[in-house]
């Protein structure tokens, strides 16, 4: 329970607060302790307060035990306000100056402490945690499969109080207290085709009146480098910058983004850019904005004048820009389709027909996907053919028309279409990633082979499973069972590459075994067991969440998503997930009268 400070422990706390006052008006990178290992480089994401509030964070509780008050230090940590004060009171004034705590950030799960030597008034511990993630400065989150975190801390009586002597600099926070001070935004850049914004998901502990100007801020610093070579952003630095204060609509400069009143932005360097790229200009700014929760109209101005004319009078809103957002290419288009019995069928309100032309007809088809407007097919077929002869065949046809071979393998993954069905990729043999380029103004296909070197030393081989996220920038792999999300780089050459494998699904006690774009950030998966067989995960590894299991018999062996369907094949049947409109209650619900063996289809 917390006590009630009394005067003397009041007057303790104020000289405390004074003496770390002081040092922060100073120079906090002083040499300290070895820096957190492993860790990234960086910075607190809160914002100095020009007047802190007079009461201060709250103060560590009196007469705490020293390793309890450990504990309560890594709950304060979260706190990157002024400097991480709150975390510095628990430090005697010595400690708290030479503290660096932009030398690292580590997100931590149960953390202990254990005592290695205590007296009446000294104490070493050594802290030990399970390592979830490191945050980066500008709020980049990355998920984290690697040995615990472990390092020490003195600790001495000031004024009859623990305090801490000693420690490595950088921040290490306990997960629950990280998810309470930061909160996940998206920014979002350009895809290179100039026709969709890409997301860059980010961390941030910032007031909500301070949210517009931190997200602007960092949408002007640009993407994370990983993205950065196959993403556009009109709100480079180098072109367009803020210009003059960021204000509520009627130009009021208090409390901007919180509630209604919506934002006025001026952008210096604006009036230069063509047409085109103003409204992707726009589509960044408002998409970015509106993700967060920060209410338009949105009045955009180039160097003091409307960015387009045709706002000048009511703003932006998000209806304006939305053929730019992930959800309008999302948008499933051909409905429901099915493998069932090696055949293509076509689910609908009338019940399952074969789909037409080849691919309905045969009934060696082991995996098949479909462009997002339906007219082309991609299949992984069973050959047929006797050992040595390689047994699967990847073939390429128009829905409802006739098919040609394209590839052959030991195995080929299912294969996965680009948003524009201009390629379908696939994976040969575990090991060779191919594109099939489909040129519809010439009916000639190709096969490409894409360069993973890149990938070799960030996963282990076989990549069983590859799907292309709808921006096109990103592909989402299961390699030796891990889950990683890669960028999909085009070379000058007109080549194409993966990159930057980056894991996710971090600490799945079981292999995954499918997995599927379920928005633009957000990827859905399933993998072997009973336990949570499916999930969702951000592709920045971060919200890792269970699906419920309610009407599931697992194993789960398949799933394929759009942004307003999800649909699995377990042991049993294809079911789709469903909220019961009565109760609120999700449930996954049997698609009739495909059976045990089939495999649902959406397009992508």
């Amino acid at each position: 329970m917390t006590m009630r400070p009394t005067d003397s422990s009041s007057a303790r706390r104020g000289r405390l607060l004074a003496a770390l006052a002081v040092a922060l008006t100073g120079v906090l990178l002083l040499g300290g302790c070895a820096s957190l290992p492993e860790s990234s480089q960086p910075q607190a994401l809160g914002t100095i307060n020009r007047e802190p509030a007079a009461a201060g964070p709250p103060a560590p509780i009196e007469g705490r035990d020293p390793g309890l008050l450990l504990l309560d230090f890594l709950q304060a940590s979260a706190d990157p306000t002024n400097r991480h004060l709150a975390a510095r009171q628990y430090m005697n004034p010595s400690a708290a100056t030479k503290w660096n705590d932009a030398a690292g950030t580590v997100i931590v799960e149960r953390p202990d402490t254990l005592l290695e030597e205590r007296t009446e008034n000294s104490a070493t511990y050594r802290i030990r945690a399970q390592r979830v993630a490191e945050l980066a400065p500008d709020g980049a989150y990355r998920a984290i499969d690697g040995p615990p975190l472990e390092y020490k801390v003195e600790m001495s009586k000031v004024d009859g109080e623990w305090r801490i002597d000693d420690l490595p600099d950088g921040v290490v926070i306990d997960k629950p207290a990280f998810a309470k001070f930061y909160r996940r935004y998206v920014l979002y850049f350009v895809d290179p085709t100039g026709s969709a914004v890409v997301p860059d998901p980010r961390w941030i502990a910032s007031p909500k009146d301070q949210l517009t100007q931190r997200l602007l801020t960092l949408l002007g610093e640009g993407p994370q480098p990983a993205i950065a070579p196959v993403v556009l952003n009109e709100l480079d630095a180098r072109r367009v910058t803020l210009r003059g204060p960021i204000t509520k609509a009627n130009g009021d400069p208090d409390e901007v983004g919180v509630g209604l009143g919506g934002v006025r932005v001026d952008f210096a360097g604006a009036s230069e850019l063509a047409p085109r790229e103003r409204e992707l200009l726009a589509a960044q700014v408002v998409l970015t904005l509106a993700k967060a929760d920060v209410l338009g109209p949105y009045m955009l101005l180039a160097d003091g004048k409307p960015l387009d004319e045709r706002f000048a009078a009511n703003g932006w809103s998000v209806a304006d820009v939305h053929q730019f957002s992930a959800e309008a290419y999302a948008q499933n288009r051909t409905g429901l389709h099915a493998l069932r019995d090696g055949a293509l069928v076509e689910v609908n309100g009338d019940g399952i027909a074969p789909a037409p032309g080849y691919f309905g007809a045969v009934h060696n088809l082991q995996s098949v996907a479909l462009t997002p407007d339906g007219q082309f097919v991609a299949a992984v077929a069973d050959a047929g053919r006797p050992a040595p002869e390689p047994p699967r065949t990847l073939m390429i046809g128009s829905y409802g028309g006739n098919q040609f071979p394209v590839a052959e393998g030991t195995t080929i993954s299912r294969p996965s279409w680009a948003v524009d069905g201009s390629a379908a990729w696939a994976v040969i043999d575990g090991e060779r990633v191919i594109r099939v380029v489909n040129d519809r103004s010439t009916g000639n296909v190709s096969v490409q082979d894409v360069d993973i070197s890149a990938m070799t030393n960030g996963l282990r081989m076989p990549i069983t499973e590859i799907r292309i996220a709808r921006t096109g920038v990103r592909a989402a792999l299961i390699a030796d069972g891990k889950v990683y999300v890669a960028v999909v780089e085009r070379r000058p050459d007109g080549k194409f590459a993966l990159t930057s494998p980056l894991p996710i699904a971090v600490g799945l006690s079981t292999p995954a075994v499918s997995l599927n774009w379920l928005t633009s950030d957000t990827i859905i998966l399933a993998r072997e067991g009973d336990v949570d067989p499916v999930s969702t995960v951000s592709i920045d590894g971060s919200q890792l969440i269970s699906q419920t299991t309610r009407n599931l018999t697992p194993p789960v062996r398949s799933v394929t998503a759009a942004t307003d369907h999800q649909y699995v094949a377990d042991s049993r049947a294809v079911l789709e997930f469903t909220t019961n409109p009565e109760g609120g209650e999700q449930y996954w619900r049997e698609v009739p009268g495909l059976g045990a063996s089939a495999v649902p289809i959406l397009p992508g």
